[in-house]
């Protein structure tokens, strides 16, 4: 049917045909993807591994510091879960936390505890992308120091090596 210059169409059926119980039980059998064919011999481990972030692209380490300070005491004392550095760890830096953390939590007394402080924060940058920093930190009756060296990797700011006093 035109009118004026239209055309009035059906719109078409777009729901999928219904199908009975045993068509659906015994229906095709459902696609596998077989193997992909790819070629690995132009790629290079240097695209795939770690992308250092120069400073200027990662937030101030001052305040970095302090904050991940007060968290690494607060997971060495066992009140606070060690998982919540995961991102800003090292692999190798995580495990001796998570170990630490561990036995805190065996022989931590229940109760209330003051919070960790930290008192001073000194950062240092001996080479673009790279701070090296000293904390102390008041935690539990105790002054502690703690020295890190922190890397601008994929964005963001990780520590590669701890050292607790």
């Amino acid at each position: 049917m035109e009118a004026d210059g239209f055309a009035v169409r059906r719109i078409p059926q777009t729901a999928p045909r219904i199908i009975s119980a045993d068509e659906a039980w015994h229906g095709e059998a459902p696609y596998a993807q077989d193997a992909l064919a790819l070629d690995f011999h132009g790629a290079h481990d240097a695209d795939f591994g770690p992308r250092p972030t120069r400073s200027g692209l990662l937030p101030e380490p001052g305040p970095f510091v302090a904050r991940l300070a007060q968290a690494v005491i607060e997971v060495v004392s066992g009140q606070r879960p060690a998982p919540q550095l995961i991102r800003h760890a090292a692999p190798t830096v995580y495990a001796v936390l998570a170990r630490q953390a561990m036995v805190a939590g065996r022989r931590r007394t229940p109760g209330p505890q003051r919070a960790a402080v930290v008192r001073r924060v000194r950062v240092c940058e001996p080479a673009d992308g790279v701070v090296e920093a000293c904390a102390v930190v008041v935690a539990h009756g105790r002054v502690r120091a703690l020295a890190l060296r922190l890397e601008g990797l994929d964005g963001r700011w990780l520590v590669t090596a701890l050292t607790i006093g």
